[in-house]
């Protein structure tokens, strides 16, 4: 005994291929570009060497993947970071050329990041409230 599809079952069959190559087609055509205007060029999440707190990130540029738990520069070089002050710290991102950036801090702190010569970031850290400066983890994302 033979079967022999349904003439439903065959339209079915041709609408799913279809579907699924559009799909596809559609996500490889919505990719950005590395570095695109618009894209996350660099992502940098500062804790510093574990066992020695945020404290101990070197007064100059580092990119010691220790002092990250996560990282991404577009262009590909090492993501930077220093500690210029109590609670005050540069992050770059070499090559990129990101023009603005935002940053996070844990619940119940504050983070401020605007541009510094030489395409860093500069991060203030402080106590909401009392404006007192900090050390604490936090992350930067460079758009």
């Amino acid at each position: 005994m033979r079967l022999a599809p349904s003439p439903a079952l065959v339209v079915a069959g041709v609408a799913l291929f279809v579907a699924l190559g559009g799909s596809a087609f559609a996500v490889s055509q919505a990719a950005q570009p590395r570095c695109a205007t618009g894209a996350v060029r660099g992502i940098a999440a500062v804790t510093g060497v574990p066992g020695q707190g945020i404290a101990n990130v070197p007064d100059h540029f580092s990119s010691n993947r220790a002092l990250f738990s996560r990282r991404f520069n577009c262009a590909g070089g090492g993501t930077q970071v220093r500690r210029v002050n109590i609670g005050v710290y540069e992050v770059r991102f070499p090559g990129n050329g990101a023009s603005t950036a935002l940053v996070s801090a844990p619940v119940g702190y504050a983070a401020a990041v605007s541009p510094v010569a030489g395409g860093a970031f500069q991060v203030a850290l402080s106590v909401v409230g009392r404006n007192d400066a900090i050390d604490i983890p936090f992350v930067v994302v460079a758009v």
